[in-house]
């Protein structure tokens, strides 16, 4: 009787006792289902185009509008330099005197042949002179005046525009040799630089070249003078595009008449390029890829998260421009994208 009973026992104890196997896989699935049915609430905004002033800024170093390194085709030496570094001078100014030796020798030569000239000329009239003579001294008289022309020229070096001296590299009584000068790479005695116009090169990328066009104004800021825009247009297009930078350069001609700017100084250069609509972003919305550059952003299609790279333009107050990846009335997620994946079930709050 008393083995029946703990038979008996150990029957009841082993159905009380639960099967640790059948209890875990329960587990798993109601963890997994939970996983599964498991939502994110969020946040969205319909996107729409919104009408925007288009601008696009560059850096760029101020240089000077013009700038000429004046020499005399040939050696000599200096007799006189009229200014100094700094000095202001007007177009057809007399800048440098070289000696005058050779000049006036020509200058003799060729009066002395032109009287020979004219002489001749009256007897050609008369048909009193052969023509192989009357050839033979006109040949001689152009050659020189040729001659002194070109000494004329360059016996005194005038200035060809009015500007300021930005350089002088030599003094009164030296040699000019015609060697390059080593602070501008080229043979120079003064360099002369016109700043009441300056212009900057600007390198644009390629993807604005059709809507940029000669006359478009440009405002232009300088870190020195905070406070001041400065107008400019574009002056000249350069017609070709850099195969390596996938660029183009644009003159930019800047107004300088109270000469506050100067050549050498770093400058911003806005272009306007007229109203246009963009597809503007909260830039509370996008998300940066840990690791890289890329930016991303959520959508909502049919209350499922999806996750889309987008190419990102200029920043406007606390909007980011979307030049890709996006479309107008494409529903954004603009809370709770950051506790998002891919295909992320949500539940859309107002």
């Amino acid at each position: 009787m008393k083995k029946s009973n703990l038979i008996l026992l150990l029957l009841v104890i082993i159905m009380i006792v639960p099967n640790p196997g059948c209890t875990s896989n329960k587990s798993n699935e109601q963890v997994q289902k939970a996983d599964t049915l498991k939502t994110e609430i969020v946040k969205t905004t319909k996107l729409e185009k919104e009408q925007i002033s288009r601008t696009i800024e560059y850096t760029s170093t101020i240089i000077a509008f013009e700038e000429v390194h004046l020499a005399p085709a040939s050696p000599g030496r200096i007799e006189k330099i009229n200014v100094e570094v700094s000095d202001r001078v007007n177009q057809g100014q007399i800048l440098v005197q070289m000696d005058r030796t050779q000049f006036q020798q020509a200058n003799i030569n060729m009066l002395s042949l032109e009287t020979d000239f004219k002489r001749l000329e009256e007897l050609k009239k008369t048909e009193s002179i052969a023509d192989q003579q009357y050839d033979q001294i006109k040949a001689r008289y152009e050659i020189a005046k040729s001659s002194y022309d070109f000494l004329s020229e360059n016996t005194q070096l005038k200035a060809p525009f009015s500007g300021i001296v930005s350089g002088k590299y030599f003094e009164d009584g030296e040699i000019y040799s015609g060697a390059p000068v080593a602070t501008v790479g080229k043979p120079a005695i003064l360099s002369i630089i016109q700043i009441n116009n300056l212009k900057a090169l600007v390198s644009i990328s390629s993807q604005y070249y059709p809507v940029i066009s000669p006359g478009m104004k440009a405002d232009v800021k300088s870190d020195i003078f905070p406070d001041i825009i400065f107008k400019g247009e574009v002056y000249r297009i350069y017609p070709t595009i850099d195969n390596a930078t996938k660029t183009f350069i644009v003159e930019v001609k800047i107004q300088n008449e109270n000469i506050k700017l100067r050549p050498g100084m770093f400058s911003k250069i806005e272009l306007n390029l007229g109203k246009g609509s963009a597809l503007l972003v909260p830039s509370i919305a996008l998300v940066k890829q840990t690791g890289t550059n890329d930016m991303y952003a959520f959508i909502n299609e049919n209350n499922i998260a999806v996750k889309k790279l987008v190419k990102t333009g200029r920043i406007i107050d606390d909007k980011t421009e979307i030049l890709e990846g996006l479309i107008e009335g494409d529903e954004l997620i603009i809370v709770g994208q950051n506790k998002l994946e891919t295909q992320t079930p949500i539940v859309i709050t107002k």
